[in-house]
């Protein structure tokens, strides 16, 4: 696990170091000889076009996740952990937790379990102090440059919503106040733990989920009212007005209506620090056109990716091959109309997360966050039963680990990518080959290169009047620092 950068000069005019993961079986593995630069492809770096900054790439802590490591030795809790925020690891910078129960938790529960406690004197966070809390600590204490936090809930507590259920229904006008200070409860009770919450979604997925697990209904007008009137105003007077507020938190085909309506005037986005999507709409369409609206519908807020995995399929074990298979997997085809059926054709993980992170970056969105950092070889444990896979699969019984080739996508992105860092222009000349290139605070350029093809490519990057030849080999993902 130990993926040292070291500034070795490899070329007479750009000073680069590349790093690579294959199908052939790199694994975040330095290179360091290329074949003749023949008909090879041009990557233009450029500096001076700056696009968004960079706010962090990383995973979600769920109660599955935990619940996991603490039934691993302590040797392969620590080498998980240690390779997900450890310097020599992925070095995660941004990541997500649930507030309460939500599909990938052992059970439902909520912080307000007395009915009509408006002023939720019995709130409590137990739940979380054998498995949640205790692995957010020890990233903590792993991370030495610490990593941001967001924090959604699925469903408010069910005493507050018109049907009384965890699953499904919607929030009474009456609990607004109360929903708010469930909130600000929240960001105490974390913080007495020692836990600071980087920023909040209003709820998960407020479309829904099919009435499948935790979930509360919010339309834009309602979640809009509910963040003006009542969350923004409740956080500023706690003293949490420093904490970041994400609207909507579902897929990109729905972000026009919801800024529409979150950033209509200056009342309606006062207390909006952004907007959080999911990737669930299709298996490989990145939704651009709907990404750069939001951005130019507010060009100094957040626009973070908060969700995404493979989901409805239970993971395949030491079988780094399936990663990379074009028809591995999918997700919806079986369920979606005709008419939508074109958006879910079956997918290679490892491109579905390459192509998203590159498209999403190339489309001015600044954060990235996978969901669940650890799950079985069932693809759980998860309430309902709702299976998905995860970088990193256990097997609880053998005490055995496997880093899926998701792990080192990830990485390829949040190691090299550090916060602070700026998307700068970067254009290529090839139809299948995608990029993506940022400036780092050290000064360094990451740019990332994924070839899907099933041919090795020559490659020349060029920064300003000089040059650089490499090669990337078919199905790979490529990091390539440039050294000053």
């Amino acid at each position: 696990m130990a993926f040292v950068l070291n500034s070795c000069k490899v070329a007479k005019d750009l000073n680069v170091a590349v790093y690579e993961t294959s199908a052939q079986g790199n694994s975040l593995t330095k290179i360091t000889a290329f074949s003749a630069n023949e008909n090879a492809v041009l990557i233009n770096i450029n500096p001076e076009e700056k696009f968004q900054t960079i706010t962090g790439f990383g995973g979600s802590f769920t109660e599955a996740s935990a619940s996991l490591l603490n039934r691993l030795s302590q040797t392969n809790r620590k080498k998980i952990l240690d390779a997900y925020f450890g310097e020599e690891g992925a070095n995660y910078s941004l990541t997500r937790t649930h507030i309460a129960s939500c599909d990938f938790s052992l059970s439902n529960y909520t912080y307000a379990k007395v009915e009509n406690d408006v002023s939720l004197e019995n709130f409590t966070i137990e739940d979380d102090k054998s498995d949640l809390i205790p692995m957010i600590l020890e990233a903590k204490a792993i991370s030495k440059e610490g990593f941001n936090i967001i924090a959604s809930p699925w469903t408010a507590p069910p005493w507050m919503k018109d049907n009384k259920k965890y699953v499904g229904g919607k929030l009474l006008p009456e609990f607004n106040d109360s929903f708010a200070l469930y909130f600000s409860k929240y960001l105490n009770a974390y913080k007495k733990e020692g836990i600071n919450i980087w920023g909040v979604t209003v709820i998960n997925e407020p479309h829904g989920n099919g009435n499948n697990w935790e979930s509360t209904l919010f339309s834009p007008k309602e979640m809009t009212n509910f963040v003006q009137n009542h969350l923004g105003p409740k956080l500023e007077k706690e003293g949490w007005g420093d904490v970041n507020i994400l609207g909507y938190d579902q897929n990109r085909a729905g972000i026009k209506e919801w800024v529409d309506v979150m950033y209509e005037d200056e009342k309606s986005s006062k207390y909006y620090d952004g907007l959080a999507v999911h990737w669930y709409e299709s298996t490989y369409e990145v939704f651009p056109e709907d990404l750069q609206y939001a951005h130019k519908k507010a060009p100094n807020k957040y626009l973070i990716q908060t969700e995404a995995c493979v989901d409805s399929e239970i993971p395949h074990w030491n079988d780094d091959a399936w990663y990379w298979k074009k028809e591995a997997t999918d997700w919806g085809w079986d369920w979606a109309s005709e008419k939508d059926k074109y958006l879910h054709p079956k997918y290679a993980p490892v491109n579905r997360y390459a192509n998203d992170i590159i498209g999403c970056l190339n489309n001015w969105v600044d954060g990235w966050v996978d969901w669940n950092m650890v799950l079985d070889t069932g693809g759980g444990p998860n309430w309902f039963k709702n299976w998905c896979i995860a970088p990193v699969i256990v097997d609880v019984n053998k005490d055995e680990v496997y880093f899926t080739p998701l792990y080192y996508t990830m990485a390829h992105f949040s190691k090299y990518m550090r916060p602070g860092a700026v998307k700068i222009g970067c254009t290529i000349n090839h139809k299948e080959i995608v990029t993506t290139a940022v400036k780092n605070p050290d000064g360094t350029i990451a740019v990332v290169v994924f070839n899907p093809t099933s041919e090795k490519q020559n490659i020349t990057l060029q920064l300003d009047k000089k040059t650089k030849s490499i090669s990337i080999n078919a199905q790979a993902l490529q990091t390539i620092i440039i050294y000053p």
